[in-house]
């Protein structure tokens, strides 16, 4: 196993090898500070003082040069390199435009070329060295039990005099990609002879570009943690990038890669989350139908999630060795589920009703989902994945109360009856029996995964992520211990030997890896499912109780809230994001939801329907939007020992939100029992209870979200 010290230096530009961050060195004081303290000949303040000069004016070898400083002085002196060149280069395009020459003109255009690929080298350099900060950083905090990386980011990020904050800045390099710009655009003018001198100012929806220029801009945003629509979409997938692939890595998942395979992926994604919201607006009176009480619909909507908890592990776990046969199982298993729920109506047995939501739960193959688009969909097409794996839920979300709405009728075949509380388990029976038909014959079982039975293999160059043009986190933890280049191995648990960086293989230890941020991004995480689910399990409950809502008002009151999810993506992803911090947006939308919370109470006042769906509305958008950076936030500070295996990120976040629906529903049913009047408010005070536990924990490790 290429341990990270090795991968930083074999990433390196040889000749600019004296500029980069010495992360070896820095490692090596870290190690230092532990012996001193161990026999008290350093204190904590010191140890404070002298590494933060360490970082910003580091005694290197025997002479004083600048860690941080050197990279910035260095990058202005490249970026002044790089103009130069411009400018001469310029002077040759000027006397072309007096004549133009076709074979002039393709030689100035490779010339313009080379400078974008210099500047691309100098975006790396950048890279490189903010992943080596980084990671110095969090392993001085790990080391020592200090939390140095609050200290340090908190008092150089925002500093208007930072080096640290100069590093992610782009003024010169943006002016670089502008010049590249207009020059590529009035070549191409040039060499179509149409001496219309093409201006992106004044016509930015001009389509022509270079390939160079596509891959500035996604160093760019690699650096800036700029974002769209797509990579926010993407995110929702929580699907952990190691954080430098193999570049046989992404040649070896296009040989695993099938579209249809893929597409029937995303159909099983949109099929179970109809599956799942189908039943909500009917789960009460069908609940009553059966003699049991009202509110035991949350029982029903929640068992679903009860067996999910245990087959999330267990198909997650057989995703190592096939996707074809636990989709099919997952289909089987749904098949029999709607039909026992369906059939529980004739059978008059509530009993078979839970059971029927029992094996729906236990179909869920979310984890397969997920795991296929990670491991067998190229790099290239990985975000354009994910994005459709989250548009799939969101859109199956909405469209499931829809279906509801549209099956209001009562009729009898043979004996069963189909009424709007049967026909959700027969509709959706005869969707799992088309898609087991489809699934049979078009699926393509990929090839074994080449690193199956060995550690997997990270030993790749930065730009090999950044020409293939996706979007990933600057930063993983690793958990490895590296060997020195003198041979020397240091005493370091968070990068270690060849069986470290193994995929966990149980939930503790995939626990022992997570850092208390990681841990409080996961209660965010439970906290806006809990909340979610408080809003959309109880509804139809709440609107006969206050508003005597028909079903067909609760399905299209429920299939509003989920057509917001594609909406507010975009409008974050696009805009938002790219205004504020994710840290910012995380903490911003926390209270968001705690104030359309606290607007649901009932309280002096009789409960109106603008209130209602006001509050809703304020929470479950809410939500939707600190889901997306909250599990940005979790992949870019998630160990990527949990990007593969059984007990991966995805698997640790599905979990959480699956538990926090659990306890969710058992609390509307629970709540129910005590008194139909008192629903409303006694569900929402732990659900505010904990939004404002979340708040409080996020403000008490808000400086190391970084």
């Amino acid at each position: 196993m290429v341990a990270f010290g090795k991968k930083l230096r074999e990433s390196q530009i040889q000749e600019w090898k004296g500029y980069y961050i010495n992360y070896k060195l820095m490692k090596k004081k870290v190690k230092r500070y532990i012996e001193q303290m161990e026999v008290g000949a350093q204190n904590r303040h010191n140890v404070l003082r002298d590494f933060s000069l360490l970082l910003d004016k580091q005694q290197y070898f025997l002479a004083l040069e600048f860690q941080i400083e050197k990279i910035v002085l260095f990058l202005l002196e490249q970026q002044g390199v790089i103009a130069h060149r411009l400018s001469d280069i310029g002077q040759e395009h000027h006397s072309l435009l007096q004549q133009p020459n076709i074979l002039n003109i393709s030689e100035l255009r490779e010339a313009y070329r080379n400078v974008g690929r210099d500047l691309l080298k100098l975006l790396k350099f950048v890279e490189i060295n903010a992943i080596g900060l980084r990671k110095i950083l969090k392993k001085f905090d790990k080391q020592l039990g200090y939390k140095f990386t609050d200290y340090y980011v908190k008092t150089r990020a925002n500093h208007p005099y930072s080096q640290l904050r100069q590093v992610f800045r782009h003024v010169g390099i943006g002016a670089v990609v502008g010049v590249l710009s207009n020059t590529f655009a009035d070549l191409w003018d040039l060499e179509q002879c149409q001496g219309s001198y093409i201006s992106i100012y004044d016509q930015p929806s001009y389509a022509h570009r270079d390939p160079v220029l596509d891959s500035i801009k996604v160093a760019v945003d690699r650096l800036s943690n700029s974002t769209n629509v797509l990579q926010f979409l993407g995110r929702h997938a929580f699907i952990i990038e190691e954080e430098l692939p193999p570049p046989s890595e992404d040649q070896f998942v296009d040989e695993r890669y099938h579209f249809m395979s893929l597409l029937l992926n995303l159909a099983s994604t949109f099929l179970y989350m109809v599956n799942t919201y189908i039943v909500v607006p009917t789960a009460d009176n069908y609940s009553l139908n059966l003699g049991a009480a009202a509110s035991v619909c949350g029982v029903v909507i929640g068992s679903m999630a009860v067996a999910q908890v245990f087959s999330s592990v267990y198909f997650s776990a057989w995703s190592n060795r096939s996707y074809l046969r636990p989709l099919i199982l997952s289909s089987i298993v749904l098949l029999v589920g709607n039909t026992l729920y369906a059939l529980a109506y004739d059978l008059n047995s509530i009993v078979v009703l839970l059971v029927g939501r029992l094996f729906c739960g236990l179909g869920s193959a979310r984890a397969v989902n997920r795991r296929y688009i990670s491991d067998c969909v190229p790099v290239k097409l990985r975000m354009q994945a994910s994005a459709g794996f989250v548009s799939a839920s969101a859109l199956g979300m909405a469209c499931g109360p829809a279906l509801a709405c549209l099956l209001q009728t009562n009729f009898k075949i043979y004996k069963f009856t189909m009424n709007e509380e049967t026909l959700p388990g027969w509709v959706m029976a005869l969707a799992w029996l088309v898609y087991l038909l489809w699934l049979w014959f078009c699926f393509k079982e990929p090839p074994p995964h080449k690193s199956e039975g060995k550690p997997y293999q990270v030993d790749a160059a930065v730009h090999v992520v950044v020409e293939n043009g996706h979007t990933q986190p600057l930063l993983m933890n690793s958990e490895a211990k590296e060997q020195d280049e003198d041979g020397e191995e240091n005493d370091d648990s968070e990068e270690g030997s060849e069986e470290t960086q193994k995929p966990v293989t149980s939930i503790v230890m995939a626990y022992k890896l997570l850092t208390p941020s990681v841990k409080v991004q996961l209660f965010v995480y439970f906290m806006l499912k809990y909340a979610m689910e408080i809003i959309l399990a109880e509804s139809s409950l709440i609107t006969e109780y206050y508003f005597n809502w028909s079903t067909s008002n609760v399905a299209i009151f429920l299939a509003c809230l989920g057509l917001t999810v594609l909406p507010v993506n975009i409008v974050v992803g696009n805009y938002i994001s790219n205004m504020f911090e994710e840290r910012q947006v995380l903490l911003t939308s926390e209270i968001m939801v705690c104030i359309g919370l606290l607007l649901s109470f009932n309280i002096l006042i009789p409960y109106s329907v603008a209130q209602y769906v006001g509050s809703a509305l304020i929470t479950f958008v809410s939500a939707e939007v600190l889901e997306g950076v909250n599990l940005s936030l979790l992949s870019r500070m998630m160990s990527s020992r949990l990007s593969r295996g059984t007990f991966n990120g995805g698997l640790l976040s599905t979990e959480a939100g699956t538990l926090a629906r659990v306890i969710a529903d058992a609390t509307i049913t629970i709540s129910g029992y005590l008194s139909e009047s008192k629903l409303l408010n006694t569900t929402l005070i732990p659900a505010l209870l904990i939004c404002i536990s979340s708040i409080v924990t996020t403000c008490y490790t808000f400086n190391s979200l970084y």
